[in-house]
C-alpha cells in the first residue's frame, strides 16, 4: 500500500476522533460554565447531570496521588495516541477496528486536553439506581468504552471467520 493511499484512508478516522474531541470539550465547557463543583441536577429517576473533577483515571484510580498522576496520564495518553494513529495507518481498511480505534483516540485525547487545561478531567454524567451510583463519566469516557466494546466485537467476529 502506498503512503498516499495509506494517508488518505487515515483522514476519515482522524475526523471521527476530532468530532469526539470537539463534542467532549463542548459538553465539558457547558458544565464548567453552568455548574459549580459538586452541583447535581436530576434529569430522570436514574440519571443526573453533575460536576465532578477527577484527578485520577477510570473509577478515580490514583485520584489521591500527590499530583504526579496528571503528567503520567498526559504522557500515557500521548503514547496511546501515537500507537493508535500508527494502527489506523496500518489497518484503515478494517472498518469496525478503525471505528473502535477512532473512538478510543478521540476519547483519550479529550481527557488529555482536560488534564492539560485544568489538571483534572471534568465528569458530568451520573447514572444510578436504587441508591447505587455508577462513577460519574463524560463523553470521552463513553467513546473509549464504546470503542473498547467494538474492539472486542471485532475480535470475536474475526475469530469466528477464521
Amino acid at each position: 500500500m502506498s503512503s498516499k493511499s495509506s494517508g488518505s484512508s487515515l483522514l476519515p478516522w482522524l475526523g471521527i476522533a476530532l468530532a469526539i474531541i470537539l463534542l467532549d470539550q463542548f459538553t465539558k465547557t457547558l458544565i464548567l460554565g453552568y455548574f459549580q463543583l459538586g452541583d447535581s441536577r436530576t434529569v430522570t429517576s436514574f440519571f443526573n447531570v453533575v460536576r465532578v473533577h477527577n484527578t485520577g483515571a477510570a473509577f478515580s484510580f490514583l485520584a489521591g496521588a500527590s499530583g504526579w498522576q496528571r503528567w503520567f496520564f498526559i504522557g500515557l495518553g500521548f503514547v496511546a495516541a501515537v500507537f493508535i494513529v500508527w494502527m489506523l495507518r496500518s489497518h484503515g481498511g478494517q472498518r469496525m477496528f478503525s471505528w473502535a480505534l477512532s473512538l478510543i483516540l478521540g476519547g483519550a485525547l479529550g481527557n488529555v486536553l482536560d488534564r492539560m487545561l485544568h489538571g483534572y478531567v471534568v465528569d458530568f454524567i451520573q447514572v444510578h439506581y436504587g441508591g447505587w451510583y455508577f462513577p460519574s463519566f463524560n463523553i470521552a469516557d463513553s467513546a473509549i468504552t464504546i470503542g473498547a466494546a467494538l474492539l472486542i466485537l471485532d475480535e470475536i467476529l474475526r475469530v469466528r471467520r477464521s
